[in-house]
């Protein structure tokens, strides 16, 4: 009895072993397999040069949609443009600037009163409490005056990086990033620049792949193709110049 229970013993023992070392090759190879899974196979250097060409060529000039006169109207406006269009933006900034004129107008407005102001925008309760909170920060803090930093921009109620891109980008010409909105998100996929779903983690990609000279033009050129041709719904794939190098599975030609 004794020596068959030790020969069942030992035979338990080598079949853990075995069953512990196959979970681990499995393991080992799995992980192995998911570290040779590329980024994005479409961020290939000849390719890319490729796109921004492309885009350079339908999109030689274009800039913020956003009407400002100021860095501090533009950081106003793009406050407001959270899950609201440019054209409405627009159209609520014409008489907001009219009547708030500077930072110090902002900063100690009426909440109530600022509230209806920008009420169409969207979210308007949390968008005067951002507003009003940079604003103070801006007078208080920096002495009326936008900071040029994204240190210092991050540190405004309200303000995350894309906000903090714009305002760097149009305003003060800073290449300190690449503005990640709807548009570039939904066109980074697309285009296989990007896997990524998260604003912050699609900005890293962008920034390895796009040589810095072209951060602020590069958003700006997405963005106006996102919304003139590579709409959401319906991408107008027969008008679009990048046509030939997408591969995406919901294109229309």
């Amino acid at each position: 009895m004794k020596k068959q229970k030790t020969k069942t013993t030992k035979a338990a023992s080598k079949t853990a072993k075995k069953s512990k070392s196959t979970g681990a090759a499995r393991k080992t190879k799995g992980t192995a397999a998911r570290a040779a899974v590329p980024r994005s196979s479409g961020t290939n250097p000849q390719r890319v040069r490729a796109i921004l060409q492309k885009l350079d060529e339908a999109y030689p000039d274009v800039n913020c949609a956003l009407v400002h006169e100021n860095a501090f109207q533009l950081l106003i406006a793009t406050i407001l443009s959270a899950q609201c269009t440019d054209e409405r933006v627009n159209k609520v900034t014409k008489t907001l600037f009219a009547k708030y004129r500077t930072p110090q107008d902002f900063a100690y407005a009426n909440p109530a009163e600022l509230e209806q102001d920008i009420r169409p925008t969207g979210f308007f309760r949390n968008k005067t409490k951002s507003i009003l909170g940079a604003s103070k920060k801006i007078v208080e803090a920096f002495g009326g005056e936008v900071p040029r930093t994204m240190e210092q921009l991050l540190t405004l109620p309200g303000v995350a990086r894309k906000t903090a891109n714009v305002v760097l980008g149009t305003a003060f010409g800073i290449a300190s990033g690449v503005v990640v909105d709807t548009h570039v998100t939904r066109l980074s996929e697309r285009l296989d620049i990007s896997r990524e779903t998260e604003a912050k983690k699609i900005e890293q990609d962008l920034i390895r792949v796009i040589p810095q000279n072209k951060w602020i033009l590069f958003s700006h050129q997405l963005i106006w193709h996102g919304r003139k041709v590579c709409q959401a719904r319906k991408p107008r794939c027969a008008e679009c110049n990048l046509e030939s190098l997408c591969y995406a599975k919901d294109k229309t030609v």
